[in-house]
């Protein structure tokens, strides 16, 4: 009987030690998913059409609380770029979040020429998605033809779910592509006579209460009001005269100068779109990522959750009025205090030194071409009805129907392969053919054709950028590189989508739990966020990831 009594006992104890590694197994895996010192948030800023010199020319400007405390207390990438050809802001907020380029990821352009369905597409459109928030077409949007996943959809697969992602910006693209496949959510801004934050069925079937509370609110009509420089204008020696004729300005009034009031403006400017061209978008943005953050309880536990801040605006004022304005120098002095005040509400919210932050940009901008040429740099403005009708002749004289080509669009010729192959023509002959004609245009500097694309490797210059933004199952048959600063736009205001320094060169800042103090003028590329940021966090790369974690950034 003692004998039994004993075995019995032992029993029991090896039962319970059992019972107990299974509990003290189970409390590890979940020790480990909250260890290793990854920040509670990640918070990803992506400032559209930010040229790098916004940081250095606008410095004295800044306050201590926004880019200077990035700068101060975290890693400054002085030299960074983006490696691939077109600088757009689709491709821009994918590449950053996939870490990769166009070649892998898939987005091309903002909207692009699909050579299956012959017609232009939407890289964020989506037809098979219902709008949450609106009745109209505003929130079909999903990121299905992004190919390869963010950092962020790396981050929910390896936190089993728990890790929240949530992607807000004024652009439908700048919430969704940064956010990824798996985000609790996207919100995106629909102005016109709405002005309201939206979503798509690919999150969610209807709106959250805190979201509809804020779309309720009278927040988005309070920046009706008047827009004047934040500081007196005497001060902006950083940027042109106000008044110049290289401006585009707003319907309804005659000069682009200060000030202006938003609210008798906007009946003619699509109303509350109108704020998507002023420092007020990129005040709302805020106002909307710190209810965000609150209500969804970002950053309240140990396992990371991530969001992505797209700040939209800047890309509208400096389309609409040029690098050189008064209105981007007071564009960027109101988001330095927006970032201020979103830092300053992580520390209360989340912890200083609890989470850890990015900032860079989609792609630069080129300075208006003709206030360049006033200066007497070589700028200007490609003729494309004069080119066009050139090439139609050469097409008709050399095939017998311009047909054979499809569409010209993003710099871009692609060519109808169902008549070259009615004409009894290799693919390879037309193409060549095609870039020695475009090649003999006035202000078009270099063409390439797919066939070199996809059979030569280039590893500098512009040939290696248009390699890594040529996708051989999306891009076009021919491609086309501009003179330097010639450009397809209007007079007035900047654009970008080149290869060339003045938008490629962007800032790049990393500050928060994880990151060292210090800079470097060592190159770095846009690819690397994505590596470092799951270097990090200690999770899976983005499964298309070509970039490397910059391990001098990482504490």
């Amino acid at each position: 009987m003692k004998n039994i009594f004993s075995i019995i006992v032992v029993f029991l104890i090896l039962s319970s030690c059992g019972a107990q590694n299974t509990t003290t197994e189970i409390n590890k895996k979940t020790s480990d998913l909250e260890s290793n010192g990854r920040p509670k948030l990640v918070v990803g800023i992506v400032v559209d059409q930010m040229r790098y010199d916004y940081l250095t020319r606008f410095a004295s400007q800044y306050g201590d609380g926004g880019f200077n405390r990035m700068i101060d207390e975290g890693f400054n990438c002085k030299n960074n770029h983006f490696n691939y050809v077109p600088t757009y802001t689709g491709p821009g907020h994918a590449s950053v979040y996939t870490g990769t380029t166009p070649k892998n990821h898939g987005i091309i352009g903002n909207n692009w020429y699909d050579k299956e369905i012959k017609e232009m597409v939407y890289c964020a459109s989506d037809a098979d998605v219902n709008s949450v928030g609106t009745e109209d077409k505003a929130g079909k949007m999903s990121p299905h033809r992004l190919q390869t996943t963010t950092f962020a959809d790396e981050n929910r697969l390896f936190t089993q779910g728990q890790g929240k992602t949530i992607g807000i910006a004024l652009k439908d693209r700048g919430a969704i592509l940064p956010a990824g496949h798996t985000a609790n959510a996207a919100y995106w801004f629909h102005g016109k006579d709405q002005g309201r934050w939206i979503s798509s069925s690919h999150y969610m079937e209807e709106l959250p209460k805190w979201v509809l509370d804020f779309n309720t609110s009278t927040q988005a009509e309070s920046y009706l009001k008047e827009w004047n420089t934040y500081y007196d204008i005497s001060t902006y020696i950083e940027s042109g005269v106000d008044e110049n004729t290289f401006e585009g300005g707003f319907k309804g009034k005659d000069k682009a100068t200060f000030p202006y009031d938003l609210k008798a403006l906007s009946k003619d400017n699509r109303g509350y779109d109108i704020l998507k061209a002023t420092p007020y978008g990129n005040s709302l943005t805020t106002d909307f990522a710190l209810a965000a953050i609150k209500a969804e309880n970002l950053g309240q536990d140990q396992i990371t959750d991530i969001l992505a801040v797209s700040y939209s605006a800047t890309d509208y004022v400096g389309h609409n009025f040029g690098v050189n304005s008064k209105e981007i120098e007071d564009t960027y002095i109101r988001l330095d205090k927006d970032l201020e005040r979103l830092f300053q509400y992580l520390d209360t919210t989340v912890g200083k030194g609890e989470y850890t932050v990015f900032l860079t940009a989609d792609h630069g901008a080129v300075d208006v071409p003709s206030y360049l040429h006033s200066l007497k740099v070589p700028a200007g403005y490609v003729d494309n009805k004069d080119r066009k009708a050139m090439f139609n002749a050469f097409l008709n004289a050399t095939y017998g129907t311009d047909s054979i080509v499809e569409n010209i669009s993003n710099d871009q010729v692609f060519i109808n392969r169902d008549k070259v192959k009615e004409l009894g023509l290799k693919l390879s002959d037309v193409q060549e053919t095609i870039a020695m004609e475009q090649l003999s245009y006035l202000n078009v500097a270099k063409v390439y054709t797919a066939t070199t694309m996809s059979t030569t490797s280039f590893y500098e210059g512009i040939e290696a950028l248009l390699q890594n933004g040529f996708n051989q199952k999306r891009s076009g048959d021919v491609l086309l590189v501009n003179d330097t600063s010639f450009i397809s736009y209007g007079k007035t205001g900047s654009t970008h989508g080149s290869g060339l320094n003045y938008d490629t060169h962007v800032p790049l800042l990393f500050f928060g739990k994880g990151i060292k103090h210090g800079e470097t003028y060592d190159k770095t590329v846009i690819p690397d966020i994505a590596a470092t940021m799951s270097a990090l966090l200690g999770i899976s790369f983005p499964n298309g990831a070509t970039g490397q974690p910059l391990g001098f950034v990482i504490d």
